[in-house]
């Protein structure tokens, strides 16, 4: 906090030779008593990494048991900004949780209404405990996204599509050192290549099961077109140029509940109007037109 306002920490690019290094979440809890309307959760619909918690909450039909708060789709002077959840900045509720926080305040938070506290913000776990900890209250059957036969795989394919894919997205387009970026977009395109190779044969990434590695690849291949192509430079090819990742991209649109977790115009106007270091004009762009109900 600096003169009453809020500022994150710089990312220290030149620290790393260019490469951007994305920091470990710092918030890693359990949810311990899972009744309805104890914890919430606030997001972004603009951030692949909360729009994994929404994919989830979406298709287990937790709307009512977990409730959400929704940022604006800019990011602030002060961060994320809320007008419901009673805060007005994110970096309110990390403060609330721990007195004195300096660190990133970034979506998604889960958040303890009854102990005051955030159980979490990563991502990945989140989905984990909506996954099986909320299973009382879900009104939508959903099978399990973590089953213990395929644990193994399911880990291995997010790893590396965490690496290369989902983080690998970022490491192109924050990249201030030539090196760095073709590096990331190399890695990007050799794991774009191989999951559309593995789709060819598969409806899923693990065979016939929808799994979370499937919801983790989503958020970020929905996003492909309208922004990281142009926006984070990833652009070698669009994801429309491959023939079965984006037939499963729109299979996993098509799913119950997954499409109103998507609002496109968000995720540009946030994008293109919020990094100014990439976008100084903040112009967002009118395409691309996507066919996403097209078979």
């Amino acid at each position: 906090m600096v003169d009453g306002i809020w500022r994150d920490i710089p990312r220290d690019l030149k620290a790393t030779g260019g490469a951007f290094v994305r920091p470990e979440s710092v918030f890693r809890g359990e949810v311990t008593d899972p009744e309805a309307g104890r914890y919430h959760l606030y997001v972004s619909r603009a951030c692949p990494w909360a729009h994994r918690t929404l994919v989830v909450r979406a298709m287990k039909g937790l709307e009512k048991a977990l409730p959400v708060f929704y940022a604006g789709p800019v990011m602030e002077r002060n961060g994320w900004a809320f007008e419901k959840g009673g805060i007005r900045y994110l970096h309110e509720l990390y403060a609330r949780a721990r007195p004195g926080y300096s660190g990133r305040v970034t979506v998604p938070v889960l958040w303890d209404s009854k102990a005051k506290t955030i159980v979490n913000n990563e991502s990945s776990e989140i989905i984990r405990m909506l996954n099986q900890a909320f299973d009382a209250h879900a009104t939508r059957r959903l099978a399990d996204l973590y089953p213990a036969a395929l644990r193994g795989e399911i880990d291995r394919i997010n790893e590396r599509v965490y690496r290369t894919v989902n983080n690998g997205v970022y490491r192109a387009g924050f990249a201030i050192a030539q090196d760095k970026y073709e590096k990331a977009v190399t890695e990007l395109f050799a794991t774009l290549d191989w999951l559309d190779k593995r789709l060819a044969r598969r409806r899923w990434l693990c065979g016939a099961r929808f799994t979370e590695a499937d919801v983790r690849l989503f958020t970020t291949l929905i996003r492909f077109d309208a922004v990281y192509y142009s926006h984070f430079k990833c652009n070698l090819r669009r994801l429309v140029d491959y023939k079965n990742l984006w037939r499963y991209t729109k299979r996993i649109y098509a799913l119950p509940a997954v499409a109103r977790t998507v609002d496109m115009a968000e995720i540009k106007s946030h994008y293109y109007r919020s990094m100014k270091h990439l976008n100084p004009s903040q112009i967002v762009p009118k395409g691309p037109l996507l066919e996403l109900h097209s078979p």
